[in-house]
C-alpha cells in the first residue's frame, strides 16, 4: 500500500476510534452512577419503610382560648345581706374543701341567732309548762284536752327550734353575727368579684367568688361556617399556646355546639384536655390543630423519606443495596409524621426513611 493511502486509512481509523469513544462515555459514566452500592455499615442503620395506601388524612388550624371546665366550677353566692370585713384569699390562690374564704358582718344572721335563742326558749316553757300539765292531769286538776294542747305545744317548740337550726347551719351556722364564707370543692380562686368593705346583698344574683378545679379544662374553639363540615366528634387536636411555644398539647373533640353565633359567625367547638401539672390557665390564648379524614384514598410514607431538591420533591425507592431508585413525587400534605402522595410511589413500594439526603446526594455525585 503506498504511503498516501496508508495515511488516509490510518486517520479514517482513528475518527471511527474517537467517535466510538464519544458515544460511549456518557453511558460508561451512567453506569457507573447506576452502580453505586450502598456500603454494609451504611446499610445496617438505614430504615425501610413500606409505602402505605389508605384514608386521607388533613389538617384545619382554629383559634380559640383555655376556660374552666363548667363541671368542675363552684361559683359562691351570698346567701344573706351584710358587710364583707375579712377576706382570707386571693385571686389564683389554691383552697381547701371548707376552707374560709371571707367573713361578713350581717344582721340577717345576728337575727337567726336571735331565732335560736328564742325557739330554745320557747322549747323549754313548753316543756315545763307539758310536765306540768301532766302531773295537774294525774292529780285530777287538769283535763285530757289541757294535757293534749299541752303536748302539741311542747311538739309545735320542738319543730320550730328544729327549723331555725336548720337555717342557720345553711347560712354557716355562726351564731355571733358573723357569714363565714367557706369553699364547697378544693381548687383555685379563679374570680374574686369582692373587697374589704363591700356590701353585698343576697338578691343581687352577683358571685362573690368562683372556685375551679383545673386539673382538666376546657378549650373553646371557634369555627367558621366554611369550616363545618370539616370538624367531627372524636378529632385528634394538637393545642399549642403563646406560654409554650414549643409544647404541644393532645386531646380530641368532645362537643360541637350546633349553632352559630349572631355577632362573628362561628361555632364553638369544645375540647376537653388534662392538666395535671396546671400548665393551661383559663384566658390563654391557643391555637388548635385539627387532624380529620376527608374520605379520599391516598400514598402516604414517613415524613422522614421526603427529599426537596431544585424545587421539586423525591423519594428513594429500595430494591436492594445496589439497586436504589430516585423517584419524583406529588406531596398532598404531611400531617405529623406521615406525607400523603398523590402520584410517583405505589402500594408496597419501599422507600428509605433514614439518612436519604445522604444516599441520594450520593447517587447523584
Amino acid at each position: 500500500m503506498k504511503a498516501g493511502s496508508m495515511s488516509r486509512f490510518f486517520f479514517f481509523f482513528a475518527g471511527i476510534l474517537l467517535v466510538q469513544g464519544c458515544n460511549t462515555q456518557p453511558d460508561k459514566v451512567a453506569d457507573e452512577k447506576q452502580k453505586y452500592i450502598i456500603p454494609d455499615t451504611v446499610l445496617s442503620s438505614l430504615k425501610i419503610d413500606t409505602v402505605q395506601k389508605g384514608a386521607l388524612v388533613n389538617d384545619l388550624t382554629l383559634t380559640g382560648k383555655v376556660t374552666t371546665n363548667d363541671d368542675n366550677v363552684s361559683k359562691i353566692y351570698p346567701l344573706v345581706s351584710g358587710k364583707i370585713r375579712d377576706i382570707k384569699v386571693a385571686l389564683g390562690d389554691y383552697v381547701n374543701k371548707g376552707q374560709t374564704l371571707a367573713v361578713m358582718s350581717s344582721t340577717e344572721m345576728a337575727g337567726y341567732s336571735a331565732d335560736l335563742v328564742n325557739a330554745e326558749a320557747g322549747l323549754s316553757v313548753a316543756k315545763k309548762n307539758m310536765d306540768a300539765t301532766q302531773d295537774m292531769y294525774k292529780s285530777g286538776i287538769a283535763s285530757q284536752k289541757d294535757l293534749l294542747s299541752a303536748e302539741t305545744d311542747y311538739q309545735k317548740a320542738q319543730s320550730e327550734l328544729g327549723r331555725v337550726k336548720r337555717v342557720l347551719n345553711i347560712n354557716g351556722g355562726n351564731t355571733g353575727g358573723e357569714y363565714v364564707i367557706t369553699s364547697p370543692i378544693s381548687g383555685f380562686v379563679v374570680e374574686k368579684l369582692v373587697t374589704n368593705n363591700t356590701m353585698v346583698r343576697a338578691d343581687a344574683g352577683t358571685q362573690l367568688f368562683t372556685i375551679s378545679d383545673l386539673k382538666n379544662v376546657w378549650i373553646m374553639a371557634n369555627v367558621y361556617e366554611s369550616n363545618i363540615g370539616q370538624v367531627h366528634m372524636g378529632d385528634n387536636v394538637e393545642v399549642t399556646t403563646l406560654s409554650y411555644p414549643g409544647k404541644v398539647f393532645h386531646g380530641t373533640v368532645d362537643k360541637m355546639y350546633n349553632v352559630l353565633d349572631p355577632t362573628n359567625k362561628v361555632m364553638k367547638v369544645r375540647i376537653v384536655m388534662s392538666n395535671e401539672d396546671y400548665s393551661l390557665k383559663p384566658e390563654m390564648f391557643a391555637s388548635i390543630r385539627v387532624v380529620y379524614k376527608d374520605g379520599e384514598q391516598a400514598m402516604s410514607i414517613p415524613s422522614s423519606a421526603l427529599i426537596f431538591d431544585n424545587s421539586r420533591y423525591y423519594v428513594l425507592i429500595y430494591h436492594s443495596k445496589s439497586d436504589v431508585k430516585i423517584t419524583p413525587v406529588s406531596v398532598i400534605n404531611s400531617i405529623g409524621d406521615r406525607t400523603y402522595i398523590s402520584a410517583g410511589v405505589n402500594a408496597g413500594d419501599q422507600v428509605i426513611a433514614s439518612q436519604a439526603i445522604l444516599i441520594y446526594d450520593a447517587l447523584n455525585n
